[in-house]
């Protein structure tokens, strides 16, 4: 098992920049692939990036290619999402996902056992 508690969110103005942090306690940090996901109101959750178990692969959403990277400490349990060029579309509780013993990243939510609280990200106009 591993918990997930998800920080850095916040109130952004539009082509501003935050970084979201998401650390890791319980199993071996290093054998979870991650991912980030996010829920605006009234839309599904959907897969923002992922980051394989030891960073060697990532993918990212069409949506945030070019602005957002994910990156990952293992020594430190923590993975993270850098934001840059926010838009009010980004708008949204984000949520990091952990999933045991998978060699790729993963983008699909239903693939993702483990799930933090959530951290709101709001972008203004």
């Amino acid at each position: 098992q591993v918990q997930l508690v998800e920080s850095g969110g916040g109130l952004v103005q539009a082509g501003g920049s935050l970084r979201l942090s998401c650390a890791a306690s319980g199993r071996t940090f290093s054998s979870y692939v991650m991912g980030w996901f996010r829920q605006a109101p009234g839309k599904e959750r959907e897969f923002v990036a992922g980051i394989s178990r030891y960073g060697r692969s990532t993918d990212y959403a069409d949506s945030v290619k070019g602005r957002f990277t994910i990156s990952r400490d293992n020594a430190k349990n923590t993975v993270y999402l850098q934001m840059n060029s926010l838009k009010p579309e980004d708008t949204a509780v984000y949520y990091c996902a952990a999933e045991y013993k998978v060699s790729i990243v993963l983008l699909n939510r239903n693939e993702y056992d483990y799930w933090g609280q959530g951290t709101q990200v709001t972008v203004s106009s």
